[in-house]
């Protein structure tokens, strides 16, 4: 039997989210088949079977955190050495989990004058009649016992989790329960079926020793507790840095996006002729790309100790992403180099690969520049927190159709965008963003103009 050790996923992540098994114990895999999804700060990983056999173990739960390099599950190889043998592995493994059951019934059985782990004065009145292990040390002994007894208060195993047996677990998994809310009776801790079925027949607020306080009981009543982890926890963590590290200068106005949704409307049957979906985003991007080689400030950043400037020679543009993981930002790389039709697919490629939590690492790194797109939510205003070590983002607001003067005095109906530039102080002053969100505001109001610069 071997275990399988969570690999090193990269860029200094030392722990994962398992979000679901693929697989259950006693399961036969094949070479390369889905084994386990984890989630990491970045993005949902599938982690695969290195050769064929049989998985033997789980060694963590759905839900809870998994160590890089440590062991994540347990399995009997194809070719295992001895692997008749696997049948005796197996046959181990199973007589194993056949005591664990048998032990929990047989408690099950006694319950009323067995419903706890024996007593040593229980051992010690049957002496006579069962054999007994060697004597121990009664030092050594005490001190096992005290740590034992410390790690059961504990509620942990071995291995840091909470111990059950299989059965225990997929009855919890039955009733929605959460194992880490259920007192255990059993050695370290260990949860029983009987703990289970209490639990369910009394509820959270039973007066359990130690388990549960009146204080956790009025708290479990007014909040719905949940972990804040992966990607959220890494969005929590991010912009507090950002938000204490670099002063923000906020700069806010209105793009009247009249033209640009004219021309959109004109070049949408040609995209979806070559099977592309042409929104507003790609040609925001190829604007902003158009204005960052004129001000090539806004697409720098410091170095780590804030002595240099370092000028990124790509426009690489992320785009803030909302998905059922949390805040993701992919980026369309060398944007100055693609066709607003290459960009639209990038888009689109990059939005279903965000919603779904599965961006590639590279489409998370190397951005340079952010576009918050929050009015496609119906925001019309918003204060963006800098995507650190980025200089700059924007947040673009919902498009409204507003009354205007045109030259003539005339009130005419134009399509009125608000954006709001959160630029990084120490880089940018209100001169530098005023000037560059000019720029890429008068590509955005005669779209046409950026005709002239397509290579």
């Amino acid at each position: 039997m071997s275990d399988f050790m969570l690999p090193d996923i990269g860029e200094g992540i030392v722990e994962c989210e398992v979000v679901e098994w693929r697989v259950a114990e006693g399961d036969i895999i094949e070479e390369d088949q889905p084994i386990v999804e984890v989630m990491t700060d970045k993005a949902l990983v599938e982690i695969t079977a290195p050769e064929a056999g049989r998985i033997t173990r789980l060694y963590v739960d759905k839900g809870s955190i998994a160590k890089v390099h440590a062991p994540l599950y347990a399995y009997v190889g194809e070719n295992d050495s001895g692997e008749s043998d696997s049948g005796e592995n197996g046959a181990d493994e199973n007589k194993a989990g056949e005591n664990e059951q048998n032990g929990e019934d047989s408690r099950q059985a006694q319950l009323g004058d067995s419903d706890r782990e024996p007593k040593r004065s229980d051992v010690g009145s049957s002496e006579s009649s069962t054999p007994q292990p060697a004597p121990r040390d009664p030092a050594n002994t005490i001190e096992a016992s005290a740590e034992q007894s410390a790690t059961a208060s504990a509620g942990k195993g071995p291995y840091g989790r909470v111990p059950a047996s299989p059965a225990v677990r997929r009855l919890i998994r039955e009733h929605e329960l959460r194992l880490d809310s259920i007192p255990g009776s059993g050695k370290q801790g260990r949860v029983l079926k009987e703990d289970v079925l209490d639990y369910l027949e009394q509820g959270p607020s039973d007066n359990r020793q130690g388990q549960t306080t009146p204080d956790k009981n009025r708290a479990d009543e007014e909040f719905r507790v949940e972990p804040l982890r992966g990607i959220r926890a890494v969005m929590a963590k991010r912009m507090v840095e950002s938000a204490t590290t670099i002063p923000h200068f906020q700069f806010g106005e209105e793009i009247d996006v009249t033209e640009l949704l004219a021309l959109r409307e004109r070049l949408k049957p040609q995209a979806e002729a070559r099977e592309t979906r042409l929104t507003l985003m790609p040609l925001f991007m190829k604007a902003l790309a158009l204005a960052v080689a004129e001000h090539p400030i806004i697409n720098a950043r410091l170095n780590p100790v804030a002595d240099e400037i370092h000028y990124y020679t790509a426009c690489n543009i992320g785009m803030a992403v909302d998905s059922k993981a949390g805040l993701l930002v992919p980026n369309v790389k060398h944007v100055e180099r693609l066709s607003v039709l290459e960009i639209a697919r990038e888009v689109a490629r990059l939005t279903a690969a965000a919603r779904d939590g599965r961006v590639d690492q590279a489409d998370l790194k190397g951005g340079t520049i952010s576009i918050s797109n929050i009015g496609a939510l119906g925001g019309t205003y918003a204060a963006p927190i800098i995507n650190a070590p980025e200089a700059a983002i924007v947040a673009i607001g919902k498009t409204q159709w507003l009354p205007r003067f045109d030259a003539e005095g005339n009130v005419v109906k134009r399509a009125i965008m608000t954006v709001t530039w959160a630029g990084d102080h120490r880089l940018i002053d209100g001169g530098a963003i005023a000037r560059f969100c000019n720029s890429w505001k008068g590509y955005l109001e005669a779209p046409e103009s950026m005709l002239l610069y397509l290579g």
